[in-house]
């Protein structure tokens, strides 16, 4: 009994949420933490079915780690977010199953840990890093059903695939029948890099668009030479205004001199 009693205390000062259940969802048990943590007392929750007192977003569905365990006989674990008298919280919880001597599964033990402020540093994250990719692919359209995106600094398989999605969906926004590339800020041309802007020129024809690449400089055009690059593909112009002319004739306009 003094074990039992040690145990008990040990869990009520632990300042992670612990709660165990029977195999039939049935509170147990919560400590200090998970009753503080929900506003709640003892006698709110003892005897209940979990998912009826902490009214997660994965209580009473398939992603409840505590349903896997139990069923798996397994520990678990994942995200979640549930209300809380702090408002909305965000905890990674672990889901343990209780035994007993045979191995057999009784109910399952449940810890949280609050990650409320991780997973809003991980949001800013992911917000700045979307602005930063539609900074670095800036599909700008030149007239109508003309598009060019001017490319700066180094392509890798990541920003290229992002490029390929902007385009296409500008393409498709807009209705453009003609893409300009521009990689005039592009220093450097590797197998890999002229492999995706292959790709992503058959990509945009699939679309019924025509791409052009343009500034290409001496030292790019070089380098695709003595890599032994086929890009009889790629429609290329030497000049973005080259490239804009092409552009403008296969839409069917001509530019002229304005007589004085």
């Amino acid at each position: 009994m003094a074990a039992l009693k040690l145990k008990e205390q040990i869990l009520e000062q632990i300042p992670t949420p612990v709660m165990a259940v029977d195999k039939d969802l049935r509170l147990l048990y919560m400590n200090k933490s998970s009753l503080e943590l929900l506003g709640k007392s003892e006698a709110d929750v003892i005897g209940k079915q979990c998912y009826d007192v902490v009214h997660s977003s994965h209580c009473g569905t398939k992603s409840c780690c505590m349903l896997k365990s139990l069923e798996t006989g397994e520990t678990c674990s994942d995200r979640a977010e549930l209300p809380t008298r702090n408002g909305m919280t965000v905890v990674e919880y672990y889901a343990v199953p209780l035994k007993d001597e045979e191995g057999n599964v009784i109910g399952g033990l449940e810890f949280a840990v609050d990650i409320t402020a991780q997973a809003q540093y991980e949001e800013r994250l992911r917000e700045q890093n979307q602005t930063i990719r539609l900074m670095s692919t800036p599909t700008i359209k030149l007239w109508e059903g003309v598009l060019v995106l001017p490319v700066v600094g180094v392509i890798d398989s990541m920003r290229a695939q992002n490029m390929m999605e902007t385009m296409l969906n500008r393409i498709v926004e807009t209705y453009s029948k003609v893409i300009i590339l521009d990689i005039q800020g592009v220093a450097a041309v590797d197998t890999a890099v002229a492999n995706h802007l292959i790709k992503i020129t058959k990509a945009t024809k699939l679309l019924g668009c025509e791409c052009i690449l343009s500034g290409i400089s001496p030292a790019v055009a070089q380098t695709i030479i003595n890599l032994g690059i086929d890009m009889n593909a790629i429609k290329t112009k030497s000049t973005l205004s080259d490239a804009l002319l092409e552009a403008l004739e296969i839409i069917d306009l001509e530019v002229t001199q304005k007589q004085r």
